[in-house]
């Protein structure tokens, strides 16, 4: 064989090779990609503290407005509320709820001012409902709040708010005032006018004229969109106007059962993990989600601590279509 045909068939061979090692058939495997419902690898549940956090922007204000809530369900009776004429150094009670016979007291907190009713009197009223308005005298810290965020932070009086003033005094500890809830305005009726007695220079009789009564502005309050007014410690400088940053702990648990967030399918407090067998087979069990961070996910329930879990979790079935049975044809 001349040495033109030998170096023709070397070209060839490795062509051939070449093509079987970048073959797209049934048996080649795509590089980087594991097939699915591989165990790319494997994780303990362990415990640590966990805490859901949101972060809001707000402002320091003067006599912030705040919200009174009903602390159970029944009906409203108001009660007259004098017009204060100095900050209240006690609480003052403005209202009682009763339910079932018995009075439950709604009051304005020391330190605050009788705002206004924010509903109608000898109303039916559920738990947590708005039912008076109260201003604060003296600085607050004010952070406006959306729907979503007003969801979260619910239960906000249960947890901690850390207040960051804009290069000035911080972190410090900020307490809640009221409710976050979005506030109508409030309004407390004008006393009925007493009537007065004019003496006209036509006649010798008396007839009685309604006073003019001007509307009592220390008993109403302006509306408000969703809310958070906390107040700073008496020891921490506060300028109004000032940008400050909340950070509110909206959830916390100690000792929480966690496993990495991968190990988990599904959410809304319901998932699923697969528990890896001593010859590797999975279990798919169901569990009870808690709180997150991010990384980690509480399991409230469903495992002990002692299963070792397939990293990623389970792929769940995809959704069945609507008036098609599962498994049918297309």
């Amino acid at each position: 064989m001349s040495k033109q045909a030998q170096l023709s068939a070397a070209v060839l061979a490795c062509a051939l090779v070449a093509t079987a090692c970048t073959s797209s058939g049934p048996g080649a495997a795509t590089p980087d990609l594991a097939p699915r419902g591989t165990t790319l690898t494997t994780a303990k549940p362990t415990r640590q503290d966990l805490t859901n956090k949101v972060s809001l922007t707000g402002k320091v204000a003067m006599n912030p407005v705040f919200g009174i809530t009903a602390p159970v369900a029944g009906q409203i009776r108001y009660l007259e509320v004098a017009p204060a004429t100095a900050t209240p150094t006690r609480p003052t009670r403005v209202a009682t709820v009763w339910a079932d016979g018995s009075p439950n007291h709604v009051e304005v907190p020391a330190g605050s001012t009788f705002g206004g009713r924010l509903v109608d009197d000898r109303a039916t009223v559920t738990a947590g409902m708005p039912v008076a308005s109260a201003k604060y005298a003296g600085y607050g810290i004010v952070a406006d709040i959306n729907g979503e965020q007003a969801y979260q932070i619910a239960d906000a009086a249960t947890g901690t708010i850390q207040a960051q003033i804009k290069n000035g005094p911080g972190p410090f500890p900020c307490a809640l005032l009221g409710t976050i809830a979005a506030l109508p305005a409030g309004t407390v009726p004008a006393p009925t006018p007493p009537q007065q007695e004019e003496e006209t220079p036509e006649t010798t009789g008396r007839r009685t004229l309604p006073q003019q009564t001007p509307q009592q502005q220390s008993g109403s309050s302006d509306p408000t969109g969703l809310r958070l007014v906390c107040t700073a410690p008496d020891d921490v400088k506060l300028i109004n106007g000032a940008s400050a940053v909340l950070e509110v702990v909206t959830a916390s648990a100690q000792n929480a059962l966690v496993v990495p967030v991968e190990a988990v399918a599904g959410g809304q407090g319901k998932g699923k993990v697969d528990v890896l067998g001593p010859d590797g087979a999975r279990t798919t069990k169901d569990v009870v989600l808690g709180l997150t961070d991010g990384k980690v996910v509480e399991i409230k329930e469903g495992l002990t601590g002692e299963e070792t879990l397939a990293v990623p979790g389970p792929d769940l079935p995809p959704a069945q279509q609507q008036g098609r049975p599962e498994g049918g044809s297309k």
